[in-house]
């Protein structure tokens, strides 16, 4: 079985950064593409960035220019350093990969953004 752990979240200030990290353990063949979603309650899920196998990167408007995603594939792990952070970007993050052709979540981290 195949599973992802995310760390990173927490409070930070307006401003401040923070950086995510999602590794994936298990029996693990192939790993594809990497990213990460983001929600607040009440919300749908919303794309954050995505990073392909040859690194190939993909970012919603409102993150371009702030937030940075990497991956690590070496170490199974996929990064999304999130730099400007603003009260609305506060949300519970989820990491997801493509490993063995299916679609893995993490349970996700909870971003407050706040003074």
């Amino acid at each position: 079985q195949v599973q992802l752990v995310e760390s990173g979240g927490g409070l930070v200030q307006p401003g401040g950064s923070l950086r995510l990290s999602c590794v994936a353990s298990g029996w693990i063949i192939s790993i594809n593409a990497m990213g990460w979603y983001r929600q607040t309650p009440g919300q749908e899920r919303e794309l954050v960035a995505t990073i392909t196998t040859g690194g190939s990167t993909n970012y919603a408007e409102f993150v371009k220019g702030r937030f940075t995603i990497s991956r690590a594939d070496a170490r199974n792990t996929v990064y999304l350093q999130m730099n400007s952070l603003k009260p609305e970007d506060t949300a519970v993050y989820y990491c997801f990969m493509v490993i063995n052709s299916k679609v893995v979540w993490g349970q996700g981290t909870l971003v407050t953004v706040s003074s």
